[in-house]
């Protein structure tokens, strides 16, 4: 067992991580959270499993550093988003805006809530989709 994680998004990304690079992995538990995620505690999280003749270059992936910049082909170099609070590149786009309530027969109203914005993973500092900070592709 390399890692543990609570939520499954967390455990697939790091086993699509490990897969992009050839390692095979295995994800024990994640249906079981699926079903249920208060499971996940109970049973001690979703386990990423790795031949231990890989364990040392999938740590090694999964503990990378984010990268400030890269080049994306056909488009050119992507700056990563940064938090404005800690410098962390660790952050997330939350999207907020979308319909809250559905009228009759099921159709969608336009009402909204909150409004776009970024998240660090690192510090918890949150701010506006709007703020200096935002992807950019040069």
């Amino acid at each position: 067992t390399l890692r543990t994680f609570r939520d499954v998004p967390q455990a697939q990304l790091a086993k699509s991580i490990l897969e992009s690079a050839g390692i095979q992995c295995f994800l024990a538990d994640e249906n079981l959270v699926q079903m249920d995620w208060f499971y996940s505690n109970a049973i001690g999280g979703i386990k990423l499993w790795v031949d231990e003749g890989d364990a040392e270059a999938a740590a090694k992936l999964l503990d990378a550093e984010i990268p400030a910049n890269f080049e994306v082909e056909g488009v050119g170099e992507f700056e990563q988003p940064g938090c404005p609070h800690c410098q962390s590149l660790d952050v997330a786009f939350a999207p907020t805006n979308w319909p809250l309530t559905k009228g009759a027969a099921g159709v969608r109203r336009p009402a909204t809530a909150g409004s776009d914005r970024w998240k660090c993973n690192s510090c918890g500092y949150e701010w506006e989709e709007s703020s200096p900070i935002e992807p950019s592709f040069e």
